[in-house]
């Protein structure tokens, strides 16, 4: 969704401050029969003006409904958009760099005129963890995530002496008004979207 985004006509009023778009996000750790993680699921739901925009122009044999099948191209634009930020997803298992491969099981629905993309980030190999540190966000603070107020992170499959926590350091809404200049030049070694990083953590 970053390559539709960057065509997003920013002349629209708020369209000169970072971030610009808004991400409400859903997270399911997943672990096999022998209690190894094996990836994150992720269920991400963009803002009105974004699920507006990128459905425009698209091809639907029923008006105001779309298939699956008729959004999958802009659900492949988003997944091969995202390679390049590592899938907006970092983290350490056991203390060592979490090691993700492509994603798997990726599509695109639109309910209440909002767009979610649905994906699978699967770990190179499946792993027995007695902690999972994970980080999701924007390094260039272009899209904004938060977390979805009700069930956020789940676990799924996980042994029973694991534990869930998550720490929201950032709040979208402080964001509204930063301007431009400050992301005229990124430091990759200093992020600015770090400070508003979503984490998660499992401790089994």
């Amino acid at each position: 969704f970053v390559l539709a985004a960057l065509a997003l006509p920013f002349a629209v009023g708020a369209a000169r401050a970072h971030p610009h778009v808004y991400v409400t996000m859903k997270s399911e750790i997943v672990y096999d029969g022998e209690g190894r993680m094996t990836g994150i699921r992720h269920h991400w739901t963009f803002d009105d003006m974004f699920s507006s925009y990128a459905t425009q122009g698209l091809e639907q044999k029923q008006k105001g409904v779309f298939t699956r099948e008729e959004l999958q191209p802009l659900a492949e634009v988003n997944i091969t958009s995202m390679k390049e930020f590592e899938y907006f997803t970092e983290g350490k298992m056991n203390g060592k760099k979490a090691e993700f491969g492509a994603p798997t099981d990726y599509f695109l629905e639109l309910k209440d005129q909002l767009l979610t993309l649905h994906f699978t980030l699967p770990l190179k190999t499946p792993l027995q963890t007695k902690s999972v540190d994970l980080e999701i966000y924007d390094p260039l603070y272009f899209v904004a995530f938060e977390f979805d107020e009700k069930e956020p992170i789940t676990l799924k499959g996980a042994p029973p002496n694991c534990k869930l926590n998550t720490v929201k350091l950032g709040d979208g809404t402080q964001s509204k008004s930063l301007s431009e200049t400050l992301f005229a030049k990124p430091d990759p070694n200093n992020p600015f979207g770090a400070q508003f990083a979503n984490k998660i953590a499992v401790k089994c």
